[in-house]
């Protein structure tokens, strides 16, 4: 599974990686986990299964589901509390409903 975080700098983005990682490892799920600035994601589009925005991203939703949402790409913010609880489990289950959908 392919996760692409999208955030504005990438700095505390990359704390909730490292959680979300930790809790697939536990759970046995194979899964690639990126953070990177919306500029930065075009390129890592193809082959991702959900593309979640950092509270401070919101502003780059409509333009990241343009590109995403042909793709079938399914895009969403992440819960302000969640991200601001650096709640990897959360964020991480979030991500496998979106592509259960």
């Amino acid at each position: 599974m392919k996760i692409i975080l999208v955030c504005f700098a990438g700095m505390s983005t990359s704390l909730l990686v490292s959680r979300m990682e930790k809790v697939a490892a536990q759970r046995g799920i194979d899964s690639t986990i990126l953070a990177m600035p919306a500029t930065e994601i075009y390129d890592e589009l193809d082959g991702a299964d959900v593309v979640l925005l950092g509270p401070q991203a919101r502003y780059a939703l409509d333009e990241v589901k343009k590109e995403a949402e042909p793709k079938n790409i399914p895009v969403a913010v992440i819960d302000s509390i969640l991200y601001g609880t650096m709640n990897g489990e959360a964020v991480l289950d979030m991500a496998l409903g979106m592509v259960r959908k």
